[in-house]
């Protein structure tokens, strides 16, 4: 009798476990909290450390030394004329700047031709530290508000084009298709198909490169200046007056903060489509 051999039996293996992503959100309260204590808690170490005694004030000023230094700048009208020249600078050169960059970039990730023909030397010229052109910019252009201006385009435009072109190079193939399918030419196409998708993209690296220019301007103006904020570091430093670095240190993160918000703003209002 030959005997059958019976199929093997599958035993039941467990469910594999489930891997538990990062918690990415928060819920509103907890963030908040979160954002006032991280300004609170470095206030308090600052505050703690200069009332202690252990460094002395003329290096790490007390916050109440660095709120009088504050008043005496704007009672005296200092501050109000360098904050005015530095945002004048960083209008002018970041809007040069996006004038150039923007349409390069865009003709670089739309046009075949323009990539190949650009990038090298944009590549190139990107990693050449703007700061190094100061001396050239001296000697070329003076010691006048135009040298600073240069150092923020120089600055700015090169990085701004290439991502502006990255960002243009990345609008769905599928919207290209359909759109040719329609019957849409090449420069509708541009304007009504790659120009809106791309507008969230092109603003987010204004952001970017906006605190690019608003670093920039002090470098400048620590360089034959007489105004701005970068000016009045200077001259703070000449006699360690440490309380009045301290207080515009403070207003120029708060006034680049209030740039990088408002610029948020925008990108969340034209781009809602692409949160």
């Amino acid at each position: 009798m030959v005997s059958v051999e019976s199929p093997p039996v599958e035993r039941a293996t467990a469910p594999a476990p489930r891997v538990k992503l990062l918690k990415t959100k928060v819920s509103r309260r907890t963030a908040w909290i979160l954002r006032v204590a991280s300004v609170a808690v470095p206030f308090a170490l600052w505050w703690a450390v200069s009332g202690s005694g252990v460094v002395p004030d003329r290096f790490l000023p007390a916050p109440p030394q660095v709120w009088a230094a504050f008043t005496d700048m704007v009672a005296s009208g200092d501050l109000q004329n360098d904050l005015l020249a530095s945002l004048g600078r960083i209008g002018a050169g970041f809007g040069l700047a996006v004038l150039v960059s923007v349409p390069l970039g865009f003709l670089m990730g739309t046009v075949g031709w323009a990539q190949p023909l650009f990038e090298p030397i944009i590549g190139i010229l990107r990693y050449l530290p703007a700061s190094a052109f100061i001396p050239l910019l001296i000697i070329w252009l003076g010691i006048g508000e135009t040298s600073k201006i240069a150092l923020l385009v120089l600055g700015v435009v090169f990085f701004n084009t290439l991502m502006t072109a990255d960002v243009v190079r990345q609008v769905p193939r599928r919207l290209l298709d359909v759109s040719a399918t329609l019957g849409a030419g090449r420069a509708r196409v541009a304007a009504r198909v790659v120009f809106p998708h791309s507008l969230p993209g092109i603003l987010d690296a204004l952001r970017v490169n906006a605190a690019v220019a608003y670093n920039l301007v002090v470098v400048a103006e620590l360089i034959a200046a007489t105004s701005g904020l970068g000016y009045r570091i200077t001259r703070a430093q000449r006699f360690l007056q440490t309380d009045k670095i301290f207080a515009i240190l403070i207003v120029i993160g708060l006034i680049g903060l209030t740039i990088d918000v408002t610029l948020r703003l925008v990108r969340a209002r034209v781009g809602r489509w692409s949160v």
